[in-house]
């Protein structure tokens, strides 16, 4: 890799997302017509207004600066349990979930519209694998483009809102396999039976667990994932993409090991960051990537 091969992916393509503000480790945002204020270690500037002055129909709170663990407090009315947003034609549910989470990772938003445009490039029947998948976003943006999908995570909680996802989407009857199972057994068993994809989307937690209890620990399991990563993948394949956070590495890092396992290639690596739509300039980092394509 060199230093050209660095990229900042800055997702600014969301109607019904904003982020309002940041700075003082927290951010605010809009889902809907639902505003939030959580905690975040990135945003290590001021904030445009005070915090104490932003008006928010929910606030996370941390039980340490460095535990995603907490509670939501409301302010006024309480939420609905979950609320319809969409982006580039799909509807999902945003929810206030445990660990400050939303049901949707907005700064994905870069990816989901780069794999729609690899996958309808491609004019060919597309199979696809997205491992630790959550909700289901990128699997239904790949479907929308005309890929068949195999759709995995360890939660399941998030395959079911994967499915609602689906149905609000118009794609409950698009070519998805919803599987709940451990990303390195299933894997493991795809590798068995010879099975290909030419399409893999990996974005693991720092630290996981099975539906039978099985541990993801990213330092140890990432390296070997990736590895069988390149075997599953077909004689013809489209792309990789990784996304990565709450780990002490570098994109750098990130993407030596992916250009490593896959032994060829172009190799892309960098952050993701949202913009901020206070009318400064201002964008708030969020996460690792790597992208991998065959030239």
């Amino acid at each position: 890799m060199s230093a050209s091969d660095f990229q900042l992916l800055v997702s600014d393509d969301w109607g019904d997302y904003q982020l309002l503000d940041s700075g003082d480790l927290r951010k605010l945002e809009r889902f809907g017509k639902v505003r939030v204020n959580r905690p975040d270690p990135q945003a290590f500037w001021k904030p445009k207004a005070p915090v104490d002055s932003w008006k928010a129909d929910a606030v996370f709170s941390a039980k340490t600066d460095d535990d995603d663990r907490g509670a939501w407090t409301f302010i006024g009315k309480q939420p609905p349990e979950d609320w319809p947003i969409a982006w580039n034609g799909l509807k999902l549910n945003a929810r206030l979930a445990a660990f400050r989470h939303m049901g949707v990772f907005p700064e994905h938003s870069v990816h989901w519209r780069w794999a729609m445009e690899q996958v309808q490039a491609a004019k060919r029947p597309i199979k696809a694998l997205n491992l630790f998948g959550y909700t289901g976003v990128m699997s239904l943006a790949l479907a929308k483009a005309g890929a068949e999908v195999v759709h995995l995570d360890a939660s399941p909680k998030s395959i079911a809102q994967g499915k609602e996802n689906a149905g609000l989407s118009g794609l409950d009857g698009a070519p998805i396999r919803w599987i709940t199972d451990d990303a390195m057994k299933f894997v493991e068993r795809e590798l068995r039976r010879g099975s290909k994809y030419d399409v893999v989307v990996l974005d693991p937690p720092k630290f996981g667990r099975g539906p039978k209890n099985e541990t993801w620990q990213f330092e140890t399991d990432f390296p070997k994932l990736l590895d069988h990563t390149r075997t599953l993948l077909s004689d013809n394949p489209l792309f990789v993409i990784a996304t990565v956070y709450a780990v002490r590495l570098s994109y750098v890092a990130v993407g030596q090991a992916v250009a490593g396992a896959m032994k060829g290639g172009k190799v892309t690596a960098g952050e993701m960051a949202i913009r901020e739509s206070a009318g400064r300039d201002v964008v708030l980092p969020t996460g690792l990537f790597a992208r991998w394509t065959p030239s």
